[in-house]
């Protein structure tokens, strides 16, 4: 099996694995680093942005394209992405696209459409909904305040500019993000899966997605043939929220285990995370300031609704109004009501009561949390009062409504924005926007899985071999924290590593096939007891292969005739039965080793007696038998025989047809059969 990386981020996975002349790709993440490189697109005119000065540095004249800031140097145009490329692998060449989660699939149209894809997707269905909510929420920003100017000339020289820039890999092959259109083409060929439903992958293998207890609809997924088991575990968490717990008894056993997608927060565990964030929320809320959350429109969101009116209530700020401004914000949370077959077991109970899985629902019926599209929203002016806390995105603060707020609040000191993404660097974040004058805090919160329950499940689920991204075999961990951020590589388990365009062999080899046999040719199978409780039975059948499936059929039917004697006997020409020899029933079945000496016994018997026997080491084989007077040597190994003959001299044709015959006779009768 040979394994291909796609992507530099393992929290954006994209790989590619061969195994079984099937070509599958696992995830097409799309890694959103390169927007901390772009200067923000404010909503609306922002003096503050675009009176930032132009790019000095160099003699290439890119001050039209660059702004600088604070030492910082920013393109200025609109944000352009780096989706997984087609340069070292041909996207028509993948036969099946299998997505882990929303978050893994933001780059699926750049691979299935305009590519030549012809392959299958396979996706559960709130994967399907909820990765388009993330999609057409970024494509709604970017077209909010679409930018004219498109330069790109600094890419020609963006490794003569100062860091980040210089440091951005691949510049050539960022790409402008895709439009709605192509979003409607690309979902459309999707195929929906349930948790543990099994589907057949042209005849090959399986693929059968379990839930991994990350976020709603999110899957491993286990590919297996008769005989061999592979096992992707992407974004997977072991903690009790509100997705579907995780089924790690499925994942057991495995040939292979692929892992990727692990915390990006290995230090910081989740609930404290939670609690700290409803804290300094309420704190800032008694202070007559306002919140920011940038945050998706998905995921852990919905628990920090939950959780953060439950604190705010205790604390008597129930008249506190939260707002969830989105363009996909009433579609998310509509969504997240009605997959209840996709939450946890206590989620799932709420809807047989009859409750809502999520207290959301009640808190917009209560006016306690109001859903809006954007900020022209004809009703959020008679809705909008301070102090409050509002969830918007985009958490890299390059576009959306965070960028506004960001401008509108950032003077006051008693206000604060609180990162809770763990994929956003704060700090690069707010860059731009320096000097700001309003608290600025991260509290990443991050359920997937951290270093030390990935190496217990790891030693639970015990696989024969383990593949992971290169950075998870490198120790980062402190004195009091020890193996936190790290893949313990001592487990016994053959490891393989790897880095972005690395192609690795993996030891997984095809075995075996199923093969099935058809009804009528099994009937006739008479077994035979070669020792108590072993019985044995010979097949001869004719092997169709159709769809990569393997199928033993009876073969036809065969003609005979009668001899001088009347005894029938079997038609040997292909003309007079139209089956090939190579088809037709042997009259016996070979087996074992050939014993020379009674091969060269019987040969004198037959008047063939100047036989020179020469036999290998310790008189084994190789064994070699010289009939110098009919000019034949006749090569005996452990496997095979191999006769040499030329027509003698002095000798007809007759004779040496006559001579091949007495040769294949003695030799059939010392060699065991059945």
């Amino acid at each position: 099996m040979r394994f291909h990386c796609l992507s530099g981020n393992p929290n954006k996975p994209c790989s590619i694995i061969q195994f079984k002349q099937a070509t599958i790709m696992l995830d097409c993440g799309l890694d959103l680093g390169t927007l901390e490189n772009y200067l923000p697109i404010p909503l609306v005119s922002s003096a503050k942005v675009y009176s930032l000065p132009q790019y000095s540095g160099g003699d290439n004249n890119l001050g039209s394209e660059l702004r600088e800031n604070n030492g910082r140097v920013y393109i200025d145009s609109e944000p352009e992405f780096l989706p997984p490329t087609s340069e070292f692998f041909n996207f028509r060449d993948i036969d099946v696209i299998l997505i882990s989660n929303y978050t893994c699939m933001l780059a699926l149209p750049f691979i299935t459409e305009n590519t030549g894809f012809k392959g299958k997707v396979f996706a559960t269905e709130p994967s399907i909904l909820l990765g388009k909510v993330f999609m057409e929420e970024m494509i709604e920003f970017l077209d909010r305040a679409p930018r004219i100017n498109k330069p790109d000339r600094w890419k020609q020289f963006h490794k003569h500019l100062p860091p980040p820039i210089c440091d951005m890999k691949n510049v050539n092959h960022l790409k402008q993000l895709y439009n709605k259109a192509t979003i409607n083409n690309c979902l459309a060929n999707v195929q929906i899966v349930g948790h543990n439903e099994k589907t057949d992958c042209f005849g090959l293998l399986q693929v059968t997605p379990v839930s991994s207890g990350y976020c709603i609809g999110s899957c491993n997924w286990i590919l297996s043939t008769g005989y061999e088991k592979i096992v992707y575990i992407s974004s997977s968490s072991t903690l009790t929220t509100h997705p579907r717990a995780i089924d790690q008894l499925s994942i057991k056993n495995a040939d292979c285990m692929i892992m990727t997608a692990l915390t990006q927060t290995s230090a910081l565990m989740p609930d404290p995370m939670i609690g700290d964030f409803c804290r300094i929320v309420c704190e800032t809320l008694k202070s007559n300031g306002n919140v920011l959350v940038p945050c998706f429109p998905s995921g852990i969101i919905y628990d920090l609704f939950e959780c953060l009116a439950g604190q705010m209530e205790m604390n008597g700020l129930t008249t506190i109004p939260l707002f969830f401004i989105s363009p996909v914000a009433d579609s998310s949370l509509a969504y997240s009501n009605i997959m209840a077959e996709w939450l946890s077991g206590a989620k799932h109970n709420r809807v047989y009561l009859p409750e809502e899985p999520f207290i959301h629902g009640t808190l917009i019926r209560n006016g306690r949390l109001k859903s809006f599209a954007n900020l022209q929203d004809e009703t959020i002016n008679s809705e909008y009062r301070q102090p409050c806390v509002v969830f918007c995105g985009h958490p890299s603060l390059r576009f959306g409504d965070a960028v506004h707020f960001i401008e509108l609040w950032g003077n006051n000191s008693n206000n604060l924005v609180i990162f809770t993404e763990p994929s956003v660097n704060y700090l690069d974040a707010l860059a731009p926007f320096q000097p700001l004058q309003m608290k600025t805090i991260s509290k990443p919160i991050d359920t997937s899985l951290n270093f030390t329950q990935a190496n217990k499940l790891i030693l639970e689920s015990k696989p024969r071999c383990l593949v992971i991204p290169e950075q998870y075999s490198h120790s980062s961990s402190t004195p009091s924290l020890p193996h936190s951020s790290e893949i313990n590589l001592e487990l016994g388990i053959p490891t393989f590593t790897y880095n972005k365009f690395d192609i690795l062999k993996l030891p997984l080899k095809r075995t075996y096939e199923n093969l099935s046999i058809d009804p009528a040719l099994a009937s006739t199978l008479v077994p035979t007891e070669v020792r108590p409780g072993v019985a044995i039975a010979t097949i001869t059948g004719n092997l169709v292969v159709r769809d990569n499936r393997y199928t033993l059929l009876p073969l036809p039917e065969i003609k005979t005739e009668k001899d001088g004697k009347g005894r029938p006997v079997r038609l040997r020409e292909d003309s007079k039965t139209g089956i090939p020899l190579n088809k037709q029933k042997p009259c016996h079945y070979l087996y074992g080793k050939l014993n020379t000496n009674q091969f060269v016994q019987s040969l004198a018997s037959q008047g063939i007696s100047d036989a020179k026997v020469e036999t290998g080491p310790n008189g084994g084989f190789p064994v070699q038998i010289h009939l110098p007077a009919e000019e034949i040597l006749i090569q005996v190994e452990e496997k095979s025989t191999h006769i040499l003959y030329d027509q003698a001299e002095g000798s007809t044709a007759a004779d040496t047809e006559r001579l091949r015959q007495i040769l294949k006779e003695t030799l059939l009768t010392c060699i065991s059969k059945f």
